[in-house]
This record gives structure tokens, C-alpha cells and sequence, in this order.
């Protein structure tokens, strides 16, 4: 095995309980886009039915995923998360590569994205046009403002995420339950619809899949959760669950209330239009503040959790030493939670299409998690006899579907998008790879020091 981490001084402190981690995974992963989404979908699915099919399909694959991290943050609980694991399965350099992409590539994009339709929600709640300059500067100003709240400890930021994470969740149930009790839908608008292109259905899996990702990020803020052995698994396996039922009750929602062919259109503002219609323009206007708020604590559990991958490869030596240090005062990553933010701010003066860098995210987020959840075959050979408070159920089978089902998603969404000219997709890729040549440039660098 690798060289465990070294410790300090001022270590990262255990102070995230059960409703703060299930908080974060359920605050992290319901951002934007369930309330986004749905639309983009509908318009390259015309069909409830396969609608549908792809919310569960990807929400059980995500399950699978869940429940092999579970393992993997009980057998090593420390800052890091995943990262860890796949130093342990694979060694330095796809340790390297793994954090290369969440410091200065999927992190910041997915930071800087939530910020932008923070702006933009905020403006549409408020009546103002959405102004690029607007747009931008109330983006960064969010940033700014939850990047020195994270700062401050991590029970400061895992308070934001169980606040907005209780109102988004109220949200949702108020859409579900609303749509159902107070609505004039029709159950035949979810029976309805017209057929399918094989272009259109590779491509609405990437929106399906930016919706659900998130909930990786949980296992990244392990060294900081209070019995992370005893608790890391109901965290993850309920936040989960919470997490499914509600996009999928959201979509039954919005597809009883209108046709497939009307909710296309709804762009920017689905929730609000299926509130105003069960209880007037004021619920409207509540529910995108509620909208709002979600977006809000996506954001914060993003700066929160995921930054704990670049002070993890500082204390192991794969980047700057700074990186890997923490606050005396607040005992946080501070070094690394200032670089996220200055580099997501970065990505917001130059965000062009938020539907293409969700694409180019997504993309190359999950490839890494294949291997992510692969280190679980791994370690089972390589860590055979450590300790695991919870094993995955159903092993090898669990794993092994989200393996599969996850390489046959991000192929279906290349495949997809090079069938209309978008080749994001492929230069995330290439950016990913080229973390490889970098590592070796990174070990000369530190044998000439």
C-alpha cells in the first residue's frame, strides 16, 4: 500500500453528524438541476414513459455507486473521500489525475454553473433582465460569500447545507404533493407522447446524470464526520434514497400537470409555472425562492466537500504543500477552498453555454467515477483482510451495474453530442488524460528539489 497521509498539528476536526452528512449529500446533489433540467429533456425525449425510465435507471445506477462508496468511506474514513481509494487501488498517478480533474476541472466548472443559474433564477424571481454583466457579478458575489463562510469550519457550511437542504426538500414535496392534491393534470399527459431519436435519447442522459451527480462528494468530507464507521453508510444510503424519490415524484409532477410537448418549453422556470397553476402567482414566486435556496446550498456543499480532494494530495505530497494545510483558528482547508473559488470565479468570466458544460462536466466526472467505484474490486484483493464496516451488498453485482451502466451512459452522451457537433465531451477528456504527462513533470520537479 501507499504512505498514508502525514498528520498535523491542526488536523480537520469531526463535527458533521448524521442530518449533517445526509444534509450535504441530498444539498449537494438537488441543485439546480431538477428544477432545470426536466425541460432540455423533454424537448430530446418526447416520451413520459421514457422519461421516466431514464430518472430510474440512472437514479438505481447511482444507488449502486452509493453503496460501493459506502464501503470505501468505512474502510479509509479520512479527508479525501474517494481520492484516497483510488491512490490505494491504483497508485500516484491515477491518485493524481483523479484530483488533477476535481482541482482544476470538474469542481470549479460545477461551482461556477451553479452560481450562474443562482444569478439567473435570482433575476427571474426579482423581474430584471438577465444581463451578462449582471449575471456575473452576482455569481462571483456568491461565491465569494460561501467560500468564506467554509472557511469559517465545516460546521458553519454543514449548518447552510441542513438549512437549504430542509427547504428544498419541502420544495419538492410541496410540487409532488400539490401537483397530486390541489392540481387539475391529467394522468393521461404521462401516457402520452411521440418517438424517439437515438441522438436525442444520448443526449438527454447527460442532463439526467448532471442532476443526479453530487453525491460522491460525501465520502470527501469522511475525516470530518463524527463515527464516519458507524455513519457513513446510513448517510450515504439514505440521503440516496431521498434523493431518487423526489426527482422522480418531481417529474410525475410536472408531466401530470402538462403535456411532454408544453413542459419542453418551460425552459428555465418549470417549478414555478406548475405552482402557479395549483395555487396562483404567489406560490410561484415562492417556490422560485425555494428554487433558489437549492441552488444556493448546492453550491455551498460543492465548496465545502470537494476541495478536501486538493488538501488530501498536498498531505500526500502529489501538489503544492500549501494546499495541504489548515486554518489554526478554524482548523478548515482554507488554502484549497481560496484556489476552488478563484478558479471557479475564473470559469464564470468565461461560462458561454450552460447546457454544453454541464455536457463537458458530466462527461468527465463520471468516466473518473467508473474508476472510482472499480478501486472497490481492488481494495477487496489488495485490503483483504482491513476492516469494513459495511461491505456492499449483492458484491460484486452492485458495483459492477454502475461499472457497466455508467460506461454505457457517458458513451451514449459522446456519442450523442459528436452526432451534432459538440466536442466538448472528448477535449474534457483530453484534458483528463493529459494529467498523466503532467504527474511525470510533477515527479521530476520533486526529485530536482
Amino acid at each position: 500500500m501507499t504512505t498514508p497521509a502525514r498528520s498535523q498539528a491542526h488536523d480537520l476536526r469531526r463535527v458533521i453528524g448524521f442530518f449533517g452528512g445526509t444534509a450535504l449529500i441530498v444539498g449537494i446533489t438537488i441543485g439546480g438541476g431538477i428544477f432545470r433540467k426536466p425541460p432540455t429533456i423533454a424537448a430530446l425525449v418526447p416520451n413520459p414513459i421514457v422519461i421516466l425510465g431514464l430518472w430510474t435507471a440512472f437514479g438505481l445506477i447511482s444507488i449502486c455507486g452509493a453503496l460501493a462508496v459506502a464501503e470505501l468511506s468505512s474502510l479509509l474514513p479520512r479527508p479525501g473521500g474517494v481520492y484516497l481509494c483510488v491512490r490505494e487501488a491504483y497508485g500516484d498517478a491515477a491518485a493524481f489525475v483523479f484530483g488533477w480533474l476535481y482541482v482544476f476541472v470538474t469542481t470549479p466548472t460545477a461551482v461556477a454553473a451553479l452560481s450562474v443559474v443562482f444569478a439567473e433564477f435570482l433575476l427571474n424571481l426579482l423581474g430584471m433582465p438577465a444581463a451578462a454583466s449582471t449575471t456575473q457579478m452576482i455569481a462571483i458575489a456568491a461565491i465569494v460569500s460561501l467560500t468564506w463562510a467554509n472557511v469559517l469550519g465545516a460546521r458553519v457550511g454543514a449548518a447552510v447545507s441542513e438549512v437549504t437542504t430542509l427547504v428544498k426538500v419541502t420544495a419538492l414535496v410541496a410540487i409532488i404533493l400539490g401537483a397530486f392534491l390541489l392540481g387539475h393534470g391529467s394522468v393521461a399527459h404521462i401516457t402520452e407522447g411521440g418517438g424517439v431519436q437515438r441522438s436525442g435519447l444520448a443526449r438527454a442522459v447527460a442532463s439526467v446524470i448532471w442532476t443526479y451527480d453530487g453525491w460522491i462528494a460525501v465520502s470527501m468530507v469522511a475525516g470530518e464526520v463524527v463515527a464516519p464507521e458507524r455513519l457513513m453508510k446510513r448517510i450515504i444510503i439514505v440521503g440516496m434514497l431521498v434523493i431518487v424519490t423526489l426527482y422522480i415524484g418531481a417529474n410525475l409532477a410536472y408531466l401530470y400537470i402538462m403535456p411532454v410537448g408544453v413542459m419542453a418549453q418551460q425552459k428555465e422556470a418549470i417549478a414555478r409555472t406548475v405552482m402557479t397553476a395549483i395555487v396562483g402567482p404567489a406560490g410561484g414566486a415562492v417556490i422560485m425562492l425555494a428554487i433558489i435556496t437549492s441552488v444556493f446550498g448546492a453550491l455551498n456543499g460543492n465548496l465545502l466537500a470537494k476541495p478536501r480532494v486538493a488538501y488530501a494530495m498536498a498531505r500526500d505530497g502529489l501538489t503544492f504543500s500549501f494546499l495541504g494545510k489548515t486554518h489554526q483558528r478554524w482548523a478548515t482547508p482554507w488554502a484549497a477552498l481560496l484556489i476552488q473559488g478563484a478558479v471557479a470565479i475564473v470559469m464564470v468570466l468565461v461560462l458561454r453555454d450552460f447546457d454544453t458544460l454541464t455536457t463537458y462536466f458530466v462527461v468527465v466526472e463520471w468516466a473518473a467515477l467508473i474508476f472510482a467505484v472499480g478501486a472497490v474490486f481492488v481494495l477487496r484483493r489488495k485490503m483483504a483482510r482491513a476492516p469494513r464496516p459495511f461491505k456492499t451488498p449483492a458484491y460484486p453485482l452492485v458495483p459492477l451495474l454502475f461499472v457497466l451502466g455508467t460506461l454505457v451512459g457517458v458513451s451514449a452522451i459522446v456519442w450523442g453530442e459528436i452526432q451534432v457537433g459538440n466536442f466538448s465531451p472528448i477535449y474534457g477528456l483530453a484534458i483528463a488524460l493529459a494529467g498523466f504527462p503532467v504527474h511525470q513533470l510533477w515527479k521530476r520537479l520533486k526529485r530536482n528539489q
